[in-house]
């Protein structure tokens, strides 16, 4: 098998001029991101926001063009728009509540409802709080759906026990994988697994974007409630959807130590300073149960979010042990609140979910 050459993916862009400049799209300098490996192509075209629909012609056009002419077996494009440096809000930088201007919010298509579940560091089992209560809003009689933000650590296919792709259909919509009842997307479905991802900021935003547009949510009728698994901390791609799409509210999970709480009260800010409801917060892993015997350890402290959420005057949504049940059924993909629907720990989930019910 032939081997793409970066040379040779270049020169079949050149050959595509943009329609209103007369010049090629490599020259004008809208091809970024160029990655190829393993004969997979990945890049990103930086448009004017007015072109966007005259540029994804163009996109398909490259995506066609390259798939006949080299020995590429998957080409995965994306189109990033443009930003006004003197609008632009730095990374990693909260506006100022109530910068309203800011946020131009808008729902996305066969939703209803959209929620976020986010943390503020990484290894405190948000992305396993995220599906269970997405399955626990499911059982409790809402169409639910989730979609897994996070780009570069993408867990849901590892927890939905999903290893097939998407398919588009004929008006060109991405199909999302429907496990154990719930739709899902992630990007974790589109990429080979073990392979990092290693895009710069416009195109992860142009991918979560593409795929938050594109994917047709409401396959199996409109989704009463989308879950949001974002990534962990306060950067992009958290701050862009707070301003960009229109959601419900946000919760936090957290684990009862102190350095998760310190960056838990992080996310918290950021969304109040986005005009982001938030829901309340999680203790997750609040305690150690034996499976043995039992008994109860509370082995990262205990507490420490609820006492947050007191003084923050928010609610504080419910604590979920550290368990092996969890931890167990998680890892074969088929999480607790379907592995063992009358479980003690299913029903934390579900007292959770039905608090958020009666927000929404």
């Amino acid at each position: 098998m032939s081997e793409v050459k970066r040379e040779q993916v270049i020169n079949i862009l050149k050959s595509i001029t943009h329609p209103g400049k007369g010049r090629d799209i490599v020259t004008l300098g809208m091809v970024q991101g160029l990655v190829i490996k393993d004969n997979e192509v990945g890049f990103a075209l930086n448009i004017d926001p007015a072109e966007a629909e005259m540029m994804e012609q163009i996109r398909q056009k490259c995506d066609a063009k390259l798939l006949d002419l080299t020995a590429a077996s998957k080409i995965t494009s994306v189109l990033t728009a443009q930003r006004d440096p003197a609008k632009e809000i730095p990374a990693m930088q909260a506006p100022e509540k109530g910068s309203g201007p800011l946020k131009n919010t808008s729902k996305i298509p066969g939703v209803k409802h959209v929620i976020a579940v986010a943390s503020g560091k990484g290894g405190v089992g948000k992305s396993t709080t995220a599906v269970n209560l997405a399955l626990a809003l499911q059982a409790i009689g809402l169409k639910a759906g989730i979609f897994d933000v996070d780009i570069y650590g993408p867990s849901i296919p590892t927890l939905l026990g999903v290893d097939e792709k998407p398919h588009q259909s004929e008006d060109k919509k991405i199909i999302p994988i429907i496990s154990h009842g719930l739709v899902s997307m992630s990007l974790g479905y589109l990429m080979k697994q073990d392979t990092a991802t290693i895009w710069r900021g416009p195109m992860v935003m142009g991918a979560v974007k593409q795929m938050t547009n594109d994917t047709k949510w409401d396959v199996a009728g409109e989704l009463d409630v989308l879950v949001l698994d974002l990534p962990p901390g306060t950067g992009d791609v958290q701050l862009t959807l707070a301003q960009t799409i229109d959601m419900d509210g946000a919760i936090v999970v957290s684990t009862p130590q102190d350095i998760a709480l310190i960056d838990a009260r992080k996310g918290l800010d950021m969304f109040q300073k986005t005009d982001t409801e938030v829901f309340g917060i999680v203790e997750n892993m609040s305690y150690f149960l034996c499976p043995s015997c039992g008994e109860r350890s509370d082995i990262f402290g205990h507490g420490g979010a609820r006492e947050i959420a007191a003084k923050l005057e928010i609610d504080f949504l419910g604590e979920i042990p550290l368990h092996m049940d969890i931890r167990e059924t998680s890892d074969s993909g088929t999480p607790i609140v379907v592995h063992n629907p009358d479980s003690p720990h299913t029903a934390i989930y579900l007292d959770i979910a039905r608090k958020i019910q009666a927000k929404l």
